[in-house]
C-alpha cells in the first residue's frame, strides 16, 4: 500500500511538471493552484481571475472564474493580451497570445503564509494597446525579497478592452460600453482582496502601481467607483487620467465604435464577435492609444470632477516620472507653436512663452523636452497630484527620475522613441540618450529588475540608483511613507505653493521648481478650465 501510494504522488509531481521538493499548493477560492519555491520566493503564474473573455463573453464585464476539480498547475504565465508588435522594448514571458487572457500572477515571501504582508499589484504599459504581466521588468523577485507580495494582472488592450457600441450598452441593460481593461484590472484586484490572505498577504494593505499607461490605469481606478474602495495605496509612474481634455461621453464613444466596426468590415455586433481575434486586431490596426469613456459604470462622472470634488479614493500617492519623457522632433520654433496650438488653444499665446523656447538650440533643450514631455503625458500626472494633495487628505509625494541609460550592450540597436529600442538603420528619429531619462526608463530601476534586461549594459552606478528607488517603494507600499534608513528624506506634498519633487539619481535630492509649479497652473487654469 505504501508502495503504491508513493509512486501515485510521484505520479503526480511528474504530472504537474514540478518535484515534490519545490512544489508549493495553495488554496483559493477556486480551487487548489500549485507553484514554485524559488529560493525561499513562492511563485504562482497564470492564476485566472476572471473567465476567459471570448465568445458572447468579448466585450463583456468581467465574470467569475469557474471552479476547477483537483490541483492547477501555476507555474507558467497565462497568454498575453492580443496585441500587434508596436514597442521594441517589450519581451515576453511566454510567446502565447490570445483573447483567453486574464492571468495574474504572485511572487510572495510568505514563509507560513499567515504573515499578512503587503501588496503590490502592478499593471503594465504600454498605451492600452500592448503590454503584459509576463514582462519581465515587471517580475515580484526583488520586491518579495523586500518583504512585499508582488502581483501582476493582464487585462483587454485594444480593441477588445475599449470597444463601445449602441448594440453592447442595449445588451447590458442600459450599463453604458466600453472601459473593459479597466473592468478587468478592477476585478483582478478584488480577486487578490478575496484570495491574497492564503498567499501570507493583507487584504487590507493592496497598493496599486503601474507606469505610463499602467499609471493611467491606476488614476483611473482611484476615481471609479467600481474600484476606489478596494486598495490602501497608489503608486503611479508617467500619466494620469486627467489630461487636457475631458474623456468622451458614451454616445462619442460609440460613435468611434461604428467606426472600428466599419473598418473591421462588420455590419453587426454578431459579426463582430464572430471574427477570428488575430482577424480582427489586424483590420481594426489600432495604433494610437484607446481612450476610456464616461460609460455610466466604470465612470460615472469626468475623473476630472470626481478628483476636484474629492470623491476619488482617499490614499497616499506616490508619483512622478522621468526629466525626459519625450523629445520635440520639430525643426523650427512655428512649428513648436503649431504643436502647442493644437493641445492648447487659444491659450498658446499665454502658454507658450514660459517654455522658454525662443530658437532652434531651445528645441532639443530643456525647454522643448518639458513642451513636448507635457504635450505626451507629463502635465497629466502633475495635474494628478496636485488635485490629490488638494482634495484626497492623504500625502502625495512627487519625483523626478533623472538617470540616464547607459549604453546600449546590443550592437545595432538604438533607443527609439517613448522608450523603445529600434534598429539603428530604422530612419526612424533616435532620442538622445544623453540629456536624461526618457519614458520608460524608471522601471527596471524601481521594481530591481536590471537583470532581466539584457539590451543595456549596466554600470555599478545603475544598480545603486535602483537599489535607491527600489526601497522607496518597498518602504512606501508597507508603511504608506517612502523614507527609510540610508535614504535622502522625501517630503509630501500635501497642499505645499511649490512642491518638493525628489530628483532621483545617483546623488538624489529635493527641489522647489517654482517656474514649472506656475506655467502647470496657468495651464490648468486656461486650457483645462475645470474640464
Amino acid at each position: 500500500m505504501n508502495k503504491r501510494f508513493f509512486l501515485s504522488l510521484a505520479s503526480l509531481f511528474l504530472t504537474l511538471g514540478l518535484s515534490s521538493q519545490n512544489v508549493v499548493n495553495v488554496r483559493v477560492a477556486e480551487g487548489i493552484l500549485a507553484g514554485t519555491d524559488s529560493s525561499g520566493v513562492k511563485i504562482f503564474k497564470g492564476v485566472p481571475f476572471a473567465a476567459p473573455p471570448v465568445g458572447n463573453l468579448r466585450w463583456r464585464e468581467p465574470q467569475p472564474v469557474a471552479a476547477w476539480q483537483g490541483v492547477r498547475k501555476a507555474t507558467q504565465f497565462g497568454p498575453n493580451p492580443m496585441q500587434e508588435a508596436l514597442f521594441g522594448d517589450m519581451n515576453f514571458g511566454t510567446k502565447e497570445m490570445s483573447e483567453d487572457c486574464l492571468y495574474l500572477n504572485i511572487w510572495t515571501p510568505a514563509k507560513t503564509m499567515k504573515e499578512k504582508l503587503p501588496v503590490l499589484i502592478y499593471f503594465n504599459g504600454g498605451g492600452l494597446l500592448a503590454g503584459s504581466g509576463s514582462e519581465p521588468r515587471y517580475a515580484g523577485q526583488t520586491m518579495a525579497r523586500k518583504g512585499v507580495i508582488a502581483v501582476t494582472a493582464n487585462y483587454r488592450e485594444g480593441i477588445f478592452g475599449f470597444l463601445s457600441l449602441p448594440e453592447l450598452s442595449k445588451e447590458s441593460g442600459g450599463k453604458g460600453s466600453g472601459n473593459y481593461g479597466l473592468m478587468d484590472q478592477a476585478a483582478a484586484i478584488q480577486w487578490v482582496k478575496n484570495n491574497i490572505a492564503a498567499f501570507g498577504g493583507d487584504p487590507q494593505r493592496i497598493t496599486i502601481a503601474g507606469e505610463s499607461a499602467g499609471s493611467v490605469s491606476v488614476s483611473a481606478l482611484m476615481a471609479s467607483p467600481m474600484s476606489k474602495d478596494l486598495f490602501a495605496q497608489a503608486i503611479g509612474s508617467s500619466g494620469s487620467i486627467l489630461g487636457f481634455r475631458p474623456l468622451p461621453t458614451l454616445k462619442e464613444a460609440e460613435a468611434e465604435g461604428k467606426k472600428m466596426m466599419e473598418k473591421a468590415g462588420c455590419r453587426n455586433l454578431k459579426a463582430l464577435r464572430a471574427m477570428p481575434a488575430e482577424e480582427l486586431m489586424k483590420k481594426v490596426h489600432y495604433r494610437s492609444m484607446p481612450t476610456p469613456c464616461i460609460d455610466g459604470r466604470f465612470f460615472t462622472e469626468q475623473p476630472s470632477i470626481t478628483f476636484r470634488e474629492g470623491r476619488q479614493a482617499h490614499v497616499p500617492l506616490l508619483l512622478g516620472g522621468n526629466n525626459q519623457e519625450m523629445t520635440l522632433f520639430v525643426a523650427t520654433v512655428d512649428q513648436a507653436k503649431a504643436m502647442a496650438q493644437q493641445v492648447f488653444g487659444t491659450a498658446t499665446d499665454s502658454i507658450f512663452p514660459l517654455y522658454g523656447i525662443e530658437t532652434q538650440a531651445d528645441l532639443k533643450g530643456r525647454p522643448g523636452i518639458d513642451l513636448a514631455s507635457d504635450l505626451f503625458l507629463d502635465f497629466s500626472t502633475w495635474r494628478w497630484g496636485y488635485v490629490h494633495a488638494q482634495t484626497g487628505g492623504q500625502p502625495v509625494y512627487r519625483y523626478r527620475y533623472c538617470h540616464p541609460r547607459p549604453a546600449m550592450a546590443l550592437k545595432g540597436k538604438v533607443p527609439g522613441l517613448a522608450g523603445g529600442v529600434q534598429d539603428a538603420k530604422s530612419g526612424q528619429p533616435a532620442m538622445p540618450r544623453d540629456k536624461g531619462a526618457v519614458h520608460s526608463a524608471d522601471i527596471e530601476y524601481a521594481m530591481g529588475t536590471l537583470p532581466t534586461n539584457r539590451v543595456y549594459d549596466w554600470q555599478p552606478e545603475d544598480y545603486w540608483v535602483s537599489d535607491q528607488f527600489s526601497n522607496y517603494y518597498a518602504n512606501f507600499i508597507k508603511t504608506g511613507n517612502p523614507n527609510g534608513l540610508g535614504l535622502v528624506s522625501w517630503p509630501a506634498t500635501y497642499d505645499k505653493e511649490v512642491e518638493p519633487i525628489l530628483q532621483l539619481d545617483v546623488n538624489s535630492f529635493v527641489e522647489q521648481d517654482a517656474k514649472r509649479e506656475q506655467r502647470n497652473k496657468m495651464i490648468l487654469r486656461l486650457v483645462c478650465n475645470g474640464k
